[in-house]
């Protein structure tokens, strides 16, 4: 999939081509559907091939962190693997993060980007150990921590917006308005308390993952995109602005792992440097 020619993916397999272009063919065989469009001395990948693609990468990750486990023992080492969604609440976990990679040479920490759906696929097939949830969920299944700090939910604009003018924003401003949203929030009971009825009339042009790419499309446009405060230094940042939504319910920060599941020892340690961290915060 990323030479996108049969002959240099060979190459680089150090097998021939006649054997490589086999091995492809009974793949597309046993499960039912091509994998590549054949071009003149080129390969394009079908959907089905990025989806193989995705689900093999998983996989190995997970071997990968099963082997690990296995040889690791009572050694601190290995990867530990955290999810979170953008906040400024994560600090802490940061900050116990930090100490981990600078006391314990042997450990690596991989940081997963999404939002609590992809969270909790994650934890539950092993692919993570924490992951941190954003909002009011049901998180009976799972041993939890809360973590300090509010996430205040507000939108970001131009600062010549009309909308800029208010100290708050209401549900009716923000009607026949371009917005930009994560799928997550716009699913959010909070946030459809929020806006009522005025739901209905919000016209919803775009979803994002990440903030930074919203703010590029803020910035060169007229839409407007929710996000929490303090994501964006929106004072630097050349002529955008934010305001809080009046009367939103803030969101709270949950720390999660699955329960009646044994943690590495990487995974144990980050648990007792982050109650320290939270510990020492909460003395300041």
């Amino acid at each position: 999939m990323q030479v996108g020619n049969i002959t240099q993916a060979a190459r680089q397999l150090h097998i021939s081509q006649p054997a490589l272009s086999r091995q492809i063919m009974d793949l597309e065989e046993e499960i039912g559907n091509p994998l590549f469009i054949r071009g003149h001395r080129q390969l394009h990948p079908t959907q089905a091939a990025y989806y193989l693609y995705q689900q093999a990468e998983e996989i190995i990750g997970l071997t990968d962190k099963t082997l690990g486990r296995l040889k690791s023992h009572d050694v601190v080492s290995g990867r530990l693997d955290i999810g979170s969604g953008e906040s400024e609440a994560v600090a802490p976990v940061m900050a116990a993060v930090g100490e981990i990679v600078q006391e314990y040479p042997a450990v690596q920490v991989k940081l997963h980007s999404g939002d609590a759906d992809s969270m909790f696929t994650r934890l539950d097939t092993g692919l993570l150990e924490f992951g941190i949830i954003m909002g009011h969920y049901n998180l009976r299944k799972y041993n939890t921590l809360s973590l300090p700090g509010k996430n205040r939910w507000g939108v970001i604009m131009r600062a010549t917006d009309p909308l800029a003018q208010k100290k708050a924003i209401q549900p009716q401003d923000l009607v026949d308005r371009l917005l930009l949203t994560s799928v997550q929030t716009r699913e959010q009971d909070a946030f459809r308390s929020w806006a009522g009825e005025m739901l209905n009339q919000f016209r919803f042009v775009g979803s994002y993952n990440l903030i930074y790419n919203a703010y590029l499309l803020v910035k060169n446009s007229s839409c407007v995109a929710f996000t929490y405060d303090h994501l964006l230094n929106t004072t630097a940042v050349d002529g955008l602005t934010y305001r809080p939504l009046a009367g939103m319910q803030p969101d709270e920060n949950t720390l999660i792992w699955r329960k009646n599941q044994p943690l590495p020892n990487v995974g144990n340690l980050f648990l007792d440097k982050l109650q320290k961290q939270l510990q020492k915060e909460n003395k300041q």
